[in-house]
């Protein structure tokens, strides 16, 4: 692996408290979500946003780290995963400039998406994390957030061993009614580890945690609804979910 490059430029936003690196157990990643990157990095070393990641990705490959790995910072937000909640405590996030959804979504540059990897790769092995615990925001936030979003390169990324895809899914055909694929689903869900939802109670908010499946692990389809290719899919993680 090639040695990073990172240039410090420190936020004021974390936890004044050192955690034991050992608590280090997640990487979330995000985008940005804002006009530029000059507006990103304004926002996250402004004292009263309260937001701050500890590594921001330009769209041109350079790395800055604003929080250090030993220090919480606030880029998760209200989170869930599986038993874990607010998940800043537990993790490192990542940011890719990116104008975001609301803003005129990108494709990720492949010099972002190259030096994002060499990243997670180094932090991966510096604190021993389970390619199963690098996350998207969406992934632990789903009623929220949309972050990374479709355009994210997961499936490039999992062939390195960051994250997991859907390979090898048997396409099995249920004849089952609605509501079984939807306890189904949200079963297979849970065990993955997606929170915010009711195993047997559906919800009009179902469809912001079936998007944030899809967007990560199905971007060309992202509808919210239950198809079989989505079903079949969400079998598959969860039934795989240990390699």
């Amino acid at each position: 692996m090639p040695k990073l490059k990172i240039k410090i430029l420190k936020s004021p936003n974390h936890s004044k408290k050192k955690r034991k690196l050992s608590k280090i157990k997640y990487l979330i990643i995000h985008y940005t979500g804002m006009q530029s990157e000059r507006v990103s990095i304004d926002r996250l070393l402004n004292k009263q946003h309260k937001v701050s990641c500890h590594y921001l990705i330009s769209r041109n490959g350079n790395i800055i780290q604003m929080v250090n790995d030993d220090n919480v910072a606030w880029h998760a937000g209200k989170s869930m995963w599986k038993t874990v909640t607010n998940l800043n405590e537990d993790s490192i996030g990542i940011e890719l400039v990116n104008k975001g959804h609301s803003l005129g979504y990108e494709n990720f540059s492949k010099k972002q998406i190259k030096i994002l990897i060499d990243l997670c790769l180094f932090l991966k092995k510096k604190y021993k994390i389970n390619k199963l615990n690098i996350l998207g925001h969406s992934d632990i936030a789903p009623l929220r957030k949309k972050d990374p979003g479709e355009k994210f390169p997961w499936f490039e990324l999992s062939k390195r061993g960051i994250g997991k895809w859907n390979l090898n899914i048997e396409k099995k055909t249920r004849d089952l009614s609605m509501k079984k694929i939807r306890n189904l689903f949200f079963k297979n869900l849970y065990k993955i580890g997606y929170r915010y939802f009711h195993l047997k109670k559906p919800s009009l908010k179902d469809i912001f945690v079936i998007k944030a499946f899809q967007m990560r692990y199905l971007p060309t389809k992202v509808n919210g609804l239950i198809d079989e290719n989505t079903l079949n899919i969400s079998h598959y993680l969860a039934n795989n979910s240990k390699n």
